[in-house]
């Protein structure tokens, strides 16, 4: 299987993040890049750098102001008397339609969901290339590959189109799924991440045109909280279009092969032609964040049940954070997918 990673995906080296009312170090580190490049090589992954693709397929998900705002804004917090090191923001408008300042911190509380998506001096250009890399894996498939895996760091599935927040600043998976449509293609991205992608249903909520799943731990008790529910299926044309399976926390190998058993009944049924599927490994029984009990054999059963389906596949790494297992979780999926 080909992979692609870009090595300016460490420059982002966040250094804090709120949990609970605490002040903790940030889980998602660039040391993560070198487990997880190690274990696809395991796998028998070619790893190549990605090209680069412009602001095009960037722009056709994101928003001009925030793009500008990610681009700009440490710099300008950076003038700011006292400023931290890292954006993060202080106040939250109330409504996505409040009006829009030109103060530094405004626009971060605007542009920021949460502390979990501080903003430092490369933050920028890790982002962009993480994107790169999720569109170069895309364009493998676009010519012919039944599967690629996009290291992509920092993940991207929280990143609404104008938000950031939980470790996402561009939506990755949502930058393929749209690069994938406009190719002629139809997508649906299936995301098996702990954490349900806010940011992902909120892009494509009103759309037909891609279907979104997730699986993840019910979110009345976990990040994100307020996203991820059963009965959030869409709105106008993309009633429907959305499907949400929370399951309980602890969840285990043979109850969310069940579940997934779901999900892609739903995949066959919308037509799909390609799957954009992202990869949380954070669902493992040792992960930090402790959501699900999936063993690493698990995700192994978890990628055969996915491949069997037979359709060309991207695999976008998202979350799975610092653990002895991480390696190990990403060689069994992808040797499953094979």
């Amino acid at each position: 299987m080909k992979a692609f990673l870009d090595d300016r995906q460490r420059i982002h080296d966040p250094k804090h993040f709120m949990a609970n009312g605490t002040v903790l170090p940030n889980p998602e580190q660039p040391r993560r890049i070198d487990i997880l490049a190690k274990a696809a090589q395991a796998a028998g992954c070619r790893i190549e750098a990605p090209g680069d693709h412009g602001m095009g397929p960037i722009a056709a998900i994101h928003s001009a102001e925030y793009l500008t705002f990610l681009e700009t804004i440490h710099t300008r917090w950076r003038r700011i008397t006292d400023a931290s090191d890292e954006v993060i923001p202080n106040i939250h408008p109330d409504r996505r339609t409040a009006s829009y300042p030109r103060s530094a911190i405004g626009q971060a509380g605007f542009h920021q969901a949460d502390t979990a998506c501080p903003i430092a001096e490369g933050t920028w250009q890790s982002a962009y290339w993480s994107a790169q890399t999720a569109l170069s894996a895309a364009d493998a498939v676009l010519g012919g590959e039944k599967a690629a895996y996009a290291l992509c760091r920092p993940p991207g599935h929280h990143a609404f189109g104008d938000l950031a927040g939980g470790f996402c600043f561009l939506n990755n998976a949502a930058i393929a799924a749209e690069a994938l449509l406009r190719a002629g293609l139809r997508p649906a991205i299936l995301d098996i991440d702990v954490h349900h992608g806010n940011g992902t249903q909120g892009i494509f909520y009103r759309r037909r045109d891609v279907l979104t799943v997730s699986i993840h731990a019910d979110p009345m008790r976990f990040y994100p909280f307020f996203w991820g529910h059963a009965q959030e299926r869409g709105e106008g044309e993309g009633l429907g279009h959305c499907l949400n399976l929370p399951m309980p926390r602890g969840t285990a190998d043979d109850q969310y092969l069940d579940c997934l058993q779901t999900a892609l009944a739903r995949i066959r049924s919308f037509g799909t032609d390609v799957i954009v599927l992202a990869l949380g490994l954070d669902a493992h029984e040792n992960d930090p964040f402790k959501g699900f009990r999936i063993t690493t054999g698990g995700f192994a059963r978890i990628a055969r049940a996915i491949a069997r389906l037979g359709l060309a596949t991207v695999i976008i790494q998202e979350g799975g954070y610092l653990s002895d297992d991480l390696g190990a979780n990403l060689t069994s999926f992808l040797d499953g997918y094979d």
